[in-house]
């Protein structure tokens, strides 16, 4: 009875631990670490790394003994004919044919071989112990992709819901002028144009508010989708500290930390070349001769009847061993191995082009990232200012159409300015964030996000 109840109350404890989970609020770290756990791609990339260590055991197999039985149960339905002088006969000048053998055999045996010199096999297995470090390397450049696709998406939603909040508040400010508007359009101290114009321009900002309600939801299903969540799970944010992003930015970051080798891109082309290396190593290899252990046993029997399996039947068993060392050397095959080593040296030509290529490449991005950090700081600055000018332009506008010495269409303008600018400079506080990604990204450090 006691086991019974024990094991609702274990539902409801799994139920309260994800209710609260899902009700908790999600850092960048939060879904960083989620996303390396449950992201579907990463996973797959994991079995081929799985996969490159099972590999490694099958060439590994190569260089131990080979162990195998075998059994064999033979009807000779129609015998073997042996033709023999007529000499052995008493009949010279003619020949004999005489059936050769029984009619059923059996035979069982194991055997053994053991390779002692075979350069391929050798070669091999360092071959496949590098694949694993390559294996290994696709993991960790999946796992950076995904660091990067969730932090930008992450940084995306967060702005997003921001720029929703900044319509919120001017929608407040014009529900405050309907509500003053419609007043004095009460007392015929404003005109019911002024009066509608404000009304179309609240029903605007309603539809604004709508968009970016369906665009949040559509950036969190994304983040989701790259984190490896089911899209029906409910997820909450921190509100965005957009001054604390603003103060890290005037920090900057040390943009002379790049080193191509950091990048796991240019580790893995230089991975590619040891195993082309090792390739043509192998392929040299087979120009090498191959020696061989061998040792088998077997237990042989022979009749005239179907009593092979009878203990005291008509059976002749025999049992028979042999040992010996095997050496294949090999002398000519067309030139094929020539050619072989031929297409593996060419392709470590093309690898060391790809690796010139990619290093500039991947210079022309650090520098490309320097640049638009730099103009994201910049910008930042610039739009700070255009908020706090938009502000005053506002509150001056206002204080003057409320004292009638401005008109509508003025205050209209200042609120539309005013709302630009706010979304502006959100939007240069998300661009600097994904110039920050990208230049972590080209420094090779973006797993510092996961800190």
């Amino acid at each position: 009875m006691k086991r019974l109840l024990s094991i609702p109350l274990l539902f409801l404890g799994l139920s309260a631990a994800i209710a609260q989970a899902q009700s908790s609020e999600l850092s960048l770290k939060d879904c960083l670490k989620y996303a390396l756990e449950n992201n579907l791609k990463l996973a797959a990339t994991r079995m081929d790394e799985e996969s490159g260590r099972y590999k490694t055991e099958e060439i590994r197999a190569l260089a131990l003994p080979q162990i195998n039985a075998n059994a064999s149960l033979t009807d000779n339905v129609i015998k073997q004919q042996m033709v023999l002088p007529g000499e052995l006969v008493g009949k010279p000048g003619t020949v004999t044919a005489i059936e050769a053998g029984t009619t059923y055999s059996a035979n069982a045996g194991v055997e053994l071989n053991q390779q002692l010199f075979n350069q391929q096999v050798f070669t091999g297995l360092r071959a496949a112990k590098k694949s694993e470090e390559y294996y290994k390397l696709n993991t960790s450049m999946t796992e950076e992709e995904v660091i990067q696709n969730v932090s930008k998406l992450y940084y995306l939603a967060q702005v997003t819901r921001e720029k929703a909040s900044v319509v919120d508040a001017n929608i407040k400010r014009v529900e405050q002028l309907v509500k003053t508007t419609t007043s004095q359009y009460n007392n015929g101290l404003a005109k019911k144009i002024d009066l509608d114009r404000i009304k179309v321009n609240l029903t605007n900002l309603y539809s604004q508010r709508d968009e970016l309600k369906n665009g949040i939801i559509q950036q969190e299903n994304q983040l989701k989708y790259a984190m490896g969540m089911q899209l029906n799970t409910p997820i909450t944010f921190p509100a965005l500290d957009l001054k604390s992003i603003e103060n890290q930015s005037g920090l900057g970051l040390q943009a002379n930390m790049f080193n191509v080798e950091n990048r796991t891109e240019f580790q893995l082309l230089n991975k590619q070349s040891e195993l082309l290396e090792l390739q043509k190593k192998a392929n040299v290899s087979e120009y090498y001769p191959t020696i061989s252990a061998f040792a088998n046993y077997s237990y042989n029997g022979l009749s005239n009847e179907f009593d092979l399996h009878k203990s005291g039947g008509t059976a002749t068993w025999f049992d028979m061993s042999s040992i010996g060392i095997k050496v294949k050397i090999p002398i000519f095959d067309g030139f094929a191995r020539r050619s072989k080593v031929n297409q593996t040296k060419v392709s470590l030509k093309q690898l060391e082009k790809n690796k010139e290529l990619t290093k500039l490449s991947l210079n022309l991005a650090y520098d490309n990232a320097k640049i638009q950090l730099n103009n994201s700081l910049s910008t930042i600055n610039t739009q700070k200012e255009n908020v706090s000018l938009a502000e005053e332009v506002y509150k001056s506008t206002q204080n003057n159409y409320n004292l009638g010495l401005a008109d509508l269409t003025d205050l209209l303008n200042a609120e539309t300015s005013l709302t630009e600018a706010q979304n502006n400079y959100t939007q240069a506080l998300l661009n600097y964030k994904v110039a920050e990604i990208e230049l972590i990204k080209s420094n090779g450090n973006l797993r510092t996000l996961l800190n």
